[in-house]
């Protein structure tokens, strides 16, 4: 197989498989999914205290489309969004699914679209200018993460409060999945890994075994935290991208010595 006709491995999880398949067979890039990270919903306690804090809160801050996902899904029927709360996300799929769960967009804050990355110090500038003392921040997120954000916003006297809605876990691959790991283990140059999770490639190690050989894997890394932690499990080829679709595949585009141009909507 030529290296124009590699496959692109997704590696998000499974919720949001779909959507990006969508996207990347729409630029013309053959891709699969192999969902390294298991989302699982808490029992929605988290996500229903949360929403009874809501009216009372300036910001509301969600951490990654699953965050949106399990935070709405856990309130009751006719919940509404307060008109003076704004929402913030990193992340377009974040910021679509806000909007697609009746978020104005005129609340939704997030990092310019022509930012070169997208990030928590990429959102900060687009919310360090405004009057933080003693309102009340609701930190929508999984298990655990980064709190750079909160300790930013709690040191112009924000009142940050956590509130995790789903947990993430090593997942237990399908027999189907188990043999697309194998295969891009045994014949690298077939395949290209798109890794979104510096955690994911922690249970990608764990997964593939510490024998497994990754000098000539190639990946592309949606930001440089993560790159790192690629160049770290060995991955001999890194190529860093935006997470958004047309970037990745203009990524690749380099990767495979195509002309970006050649990718078009």
């Amino acid at each position: 197989m030529s290296e124009a006709e590699q496959t692109l491995l997704l590696t998000r999880p499974k919720q949001q498989a779909g959507e990006w398949l969508a996207r990347m067979a729409a630029l013309g890039v053959q891709a699969v999914s192999l969902p390294l990270i298991d989302i699982v919903p808490t029992d929605g306690q988290a996500a229903r205290a949360a929403g009874t804090l809501l009216p009372t809160a300036a910001l509301a801050v969600f951490v990654s489309p699953n965050a949106v996902t399990q935070f709405f899904a856990a309130q009751a029927p006719g919940f509404a969004w307060p008109a003076h709360t704004l929402a913030a996300c990193v992340g377009p799929g974040s910021a679509q699914a806000l909007r697609a769960a009746g978020v104005p967009a005129a609340l939704i804050v997030q990092p310019p679209a022509d930012s070169p990355s997208l990030d928590s110090e990429h959102l900060w500038p687009q919310l360090r200018e405004r009057a933080w003392g003693g309102r009340r921040v609701l930190m929508i997120r999984g298990d655990g993460g980064r709190e750079w954000l909160a300790d930013r916003l709690r040191e112009l006297g924000a009142m940050p409060e956590f509130f995790s809605v789903y947990q993430r876990r090593c997942p237990e691959l399908t027999l189907p999945e188990q043999a697309l790991l194998q295969a891009a283990l045994s014949a690298p140059g077939r395949y290209v890994w798109l890794f979104s999770s510096a955690e994911a490639i922690g249970y990608l190690h764990t997964l593939s075994g510490p024998a497994a050989d990754w000098r000539h894997a190639r990946c592309i890394a949606t930001h440089a935290r993560i790159a790192a932690r690629a160049e770290e499990l060995g991955v001999g080829h890194v190529v860093l991208a935006r997470p958004d679709a047309r970037a990745v595949a203009e990524a690749l585009g380099v990767m495979r010595g195509r002309p970006l141009q050649s990718f078009s909507l």
